[in-house]
């Protein structure tokens, strides 16, 4: 028995690293395929909706496909929008850059008592072909392009498949993991509810933030309200590190625009109000304590799905913490496990699982 026991645990521990470095390596598939599984997820209640009162199947998944496009065709038009604000730009905004970055470079120059080589001060001296990147390291734009262009035609693709039942995941859970029907479908059930009420409230939370910022920077004069507020918007959906990015950032920016003794103050307290007011708080009120993540869970699997897959795996690190959460909860062997990742006292977590 022992022997056994030793031999699983020594085939557990080379089977999860090959199953991460699978993860790592076939990203151009698993991103799409989970992602499309958030989003299925949302439309799974309309779906259902549908097929009550006898629409065909092609029609009612033409309709959610549409209301996608829709929301698509929404997110490109704020994005032009955005754009069109900043190719507006007159030559002040870049003036007013230049004196604000050299007075600064000098004041730290002074400072830690370096001289420039030469008395040049003008901000391009920043910017010669010396000190330019190479972006042909990048890959081209046509590369990066077909790239975005190929893992959104996969995740529409895997989204069709969800939402036709040709990938069922209660019956994939019932064949692979839980082994029983009961236990499977109370399970999935489970899964949606929470991933769609954690979706539901993270874009209307974020709606807010980019909202707020918005309309912070328009109050203040800073420029390009409505590229931070789409930004804002984008950011908030990396759990806790996007609101440190989102502030940090529109600071610096600011900095060039507004005054330093008085203004920038009061413009880095509004817009740190406004994501500690809806992240910090607002959030965990409508989402309430029925699957909370205790915030170390929160930081490793940030970091640990940023290293797997990049800018996707931060966005996604928190939907698929819920979900590994849910599962673990079903085994009396793996409840301890779930236990630590969520916020809850002993106490309150066996109260809310029964």
């Amino acid at each position: 028995m022992d022997k056994t026991r030793t031999t699983n645990l020594l085939l557990l521990i080379i089977v999860i690293p090959i199953i991460f470095y699978l993860l790592k390596v076939l990203s151009f598939i698993f991103i799409p395929l989970i992602f499309s599984m958030f989003i299925a997820l949302q439309f799974l209640p309309l779906m259902r909706f549908f097929k009550k009162r006898n629409f065909p199947k092609i029609l009612s998944i033409a309709v959610v496909l549409l209301i996608m496009i829709s929301g698509l065709v929404l997110g490109f038009e704020l994005v032009k929008m955005s754009s069109r604000e900043i190719l507006a730009t007159n030559a002040s905004f870049l003036e007013k850059a230049q004196i604000k970055i050299n007075d600064l470079v000098y004041n730290i120059e002074s400072f830690i008592g370096v001289q420039s080589v030469n008395d040049d001060k003008d901000l391009m001296r920043f910017f010669n072909k010396g000190n330019l990147i190479d972006f042909d390291k990048f890959g081209s734009t046509f590369s990066i392009i077909s790239k975005f262009l190929t893992s959104a035609l996969m995740t529409v693709f895997f989204a069709v498949l969800w939402l036709g039942e040709s990938i069922n995941v209660q019956k994939l859970l019932n064949r692979t993991i839980l082994k029983k029907k009961h236990t499977s479908i109370k399970t999935f059930m489970k899964i949606e509810n929470d991933l769609i009420k954690f979706i539901k409230v993270k874009v209307f939370v974020s709606l807010l933030t980019g909202i707020g910022t918005g309309l912070a920077c328009y109050a203040f004069g800073v420029s390009f309200p409505v590229f931070w507020g789409l930004f804002a918007f984008l950011i908030n959906f990396v759990q806790m590190v996007g609101s440190f990015v989102c502030v940090i950032s529109l600071s610096v920016f600011a900095f060039i625009e507004l005054d330093p003794t008085g203004s920038l103050f009061f413009f880095i307290l509004s817009i740190t109000l406004v994501q500690v007011l809806f992240g910090a708080i607002l959030e965990p009120v409508f989402m309430g304590k029925s699957f909370s993540i205790n915030i170390i869970a929160v930081l490793v699997m940030l970091m640990f799905w940023g290293f797997i897959w990049g800018v996707p795996g931060l966005i996604m690190a928190i939907p698929i913490t819920v979900f590994i959460k849910i599962i673990l909860e079903e085994f009396p062997s793996t409840k301890q496990i779930a236990k630590l990742l969520s916020a809850h006292d002993d106490k309150k977590y066996e109260k809310a699982r029964r």
